[in-house]
């Protein structure tokens, strides 16, 4: 079993939500072997300072910057490692949520708008520098909101370092972890995100810096093939697939913002975060450069 509950130290209020994470974990393994299934749950803070609740444990390995030892004289380990985390993103949006209960989950109507103005408004309480082409982002994706969409599960954390494969197969994937952010909403939000983090050898130096998973070495999916083949295994148009990328993008210059000016206002002193300002303007130049195609 696995015990799981808030990090510690001060949380955002709507960040960490054990008990939305339980609820989803509770029934969703019924659908999706990837799940791990979630036993119990306490929101009684008296017991160890915080709510927690208790999970089934799954055992592999968790990629992270590196191709692991394991898996770095199979020469097709990298395919066949998108290939699985392409397919179960697909399989976690097909899933019926209405069977599990989960049809209050969140409110999918309005979900891409209110995800564009939330980050805007997140935005403008990190930044320590009006950024021009963060408004220009922002202007677009309010003008070319998608009209109609699926409604999905949606992880709202999907990379490779939130999913496990097995110790000796690559393209076996046996756990997708991280599910308090979980909602329904648009499941194309889910594969902008991820495109985002999906780098490739081709990419400026300054995205390189930011990748959290290796997909910048050979052999992985390009983006392009990742889309190509999400929209083969989901059955989905991906015809809007940039706004959803540009959308990404937005968010992930905020995210490097909020990380940023806490490190700027002394509430955390990891040296490594002063890096983080010289790249948000370069990251909304990124975003930029998507939204115009």
């Amino acid at each position: 079993y696995v015990l799981r509950r808030p990090p510690l130290g001060p949380v955002a209020k709507s960040a960490h939500d054990m008990g939305r994470e339980y609820k989803v974990l509770s029934v969703l393994h019924q659908a999706l072997p990837f799940a791990p299934r979630a036993f119990l749950y306490c929101d009684d803070p008296a017991l160890i300072g915080a709510d927690f609740f208790v999970m089934e444990r799954r055992k592999g390995v968790v990629v992270r910057r590196k191709i692991p030892p394991q898996f770095a004289n199979m020469p097709d380990a990298p395919r066949r490692m998108s290939e699985a985390m392409v397919d179960a993103l697909a399989a976690l949006h097909a899933v019926d949520y209405a069977a599990l209960g989960l049809s209050d989950l969140g409110k999918p109507e309005g979900f891409i708008e209110r995800q564009v103005e939330g980050w805007y408004k997140r935005w403008h309480a990190a930044k320590e520098a009006d950024l021009p082409e963060m408004d220009a982002v922002y202007g677009w994706l309010k003008a070319n909101l998608p009209t109609s969409s699926d409604v999905s599960l949606v992880h709202n954390d999907y990379k490779l370092d939130n999913v496990m494969l097995a110790e000796d197969d690559p393209e076996q994937l046996v756990a997708i972890f991280d599910w308090d952010m979980c909602t329904l909403g648009d499941p194309m939000s889910d594969l902008g995100a991820l495109l985002c983090y999906w780098t490739e050898p081709t990419d400026a130096p300054y995205f390189q810096q930011m990748a959290m998973m290796p997909t910048g070495d050979l052999g992985f999916l390009t983006r392009r093939e990742l889309v190509e083949r999400y929209a083969q295994k989901s059955g989905r148009s991906v015809h809007n697939i940039s706004f959803y990328h540009t959308l990404g993008l937005f968010r992930l210059v905020v995210i490097i913002a909020q990380i940023y000016i806490r490190y700027a206002r002394g509430q955390t002193q990891d040296v490594r975060f002063a890096a983080f300002g010289p790249m948000i303007p370069l990251m909304a130049k990124a975003a930029v450069a998507v939204m115009e195609g």
